[in-house]
This record gives C-alpha cells, sequence and structure tokens, in this order.
C-alpha cells in the first residue's frame, strides 16, 4: 500500500511588515548618495516623484536648517526675568531647536544630493544671519 504524502508548504518569509494578513511594500532605502528628485524622507510618500514638491521639500529642509542656527544663535530671553521662568523657556527652546536638527539629519540621510545641499546651504546662511552679522 502507497501512500501519496505531500510534505508540509513552508509559510511565506516574514519581512517584518504584514499585519493582519496585509503585506506592505518598502521602497529601498539608498545607502549611498544619489542624485534625483524621486526621494522619500521625513513623511512616507514625501516628496514623491512630483518636481514641484521636491522642490518644497528642498526649501523645508533648508528653512529647518536655518531654523536650528536661528535657535542656535540667538538671544530669546530677556534679562531680568524670573530665573524659574527663564529657564523653563530656555529648556523649551533647547527641544525645540535639538528637534528641527534631528529633523534636519533625519532628511540628510535620505542620501538624497539634493537635501544634502539644501541642509548644508541652510545652515551657513542661517550662520551667516544669526551667528555672525548680527553679532558684530
Amino acid at each position: 500500500m502507497h501512500h501519496n504524502i505531500t510534505p508540509p508548504v513552508p509559510p511565506p518569509p516574514f519581512n517584518g511588515s504584514s499585519t493582519g494578513g496585509h503585506v506592505h511594500h518598502h521602497t529601498l532605502a539608498h545607502t549611498a548618495f544619489y542624485w534625483g528628485k524621486n526621494a522619500v524622507f521625513l513623511f512616507s510618500g514625501w516628496p514623491g516623484k512630483s518636481s514641484g514638491m521636491y522642490a518644497l521639500a528642498l526649501v523645508v529642509v533648508f528653512m529647518l536648517a536655518v531654523l536650528v542656527e536661528f535657535f542656535t544663535h540667538t538671544k530669546l530671553v530677556p534679562a531680568g526675568s524670573n530665573r524659574v521662568a527663564k529657564g523653563f523657556f530656555q529648556t523649551g527652546i533647547y527641544g525645540l531647536r535639538v528637534g528641527l536638527a534631528y529633523m534636519v539629519m533625519l532628511s540628510v540621510v535620505s542620501y538624497n544630493v539634493g537635501v544634502f545641499i539644501a541642509a548644508m546651504i541652510g545652515h551657513a546662511a542661517g550662520f551667516a544671519i544669526f551667528g555672525f552679522a548680527f553679532k558684530n
């Protein structure tokens, strides 16, 4: 008597992103600098493949870098303020500055050359305006 036994079929490989029977497809992250408008950084699907949205994204990264320099080089607390209030305010500003700096850093980690250049120019412009021009 011969039994026809088929081996069990192994489950599909786990890619770390299946939920409730739905599989989410992720784009391959770049690990080296590349040119091009087809980038994704900061938010899923943004800026996407649109040239206009890519240009807007570069402006956003530039402005974030300028804001980091603004908060780094500008004294926002008036002299004679309550010591405790001044401490809380400075701590809040510091947290905001660090958060913005991390957003710039996360953008640059996209390895898109345009984003990298926008961040560098934004930091340089911010330093020229807030770290140098207004100090002299």
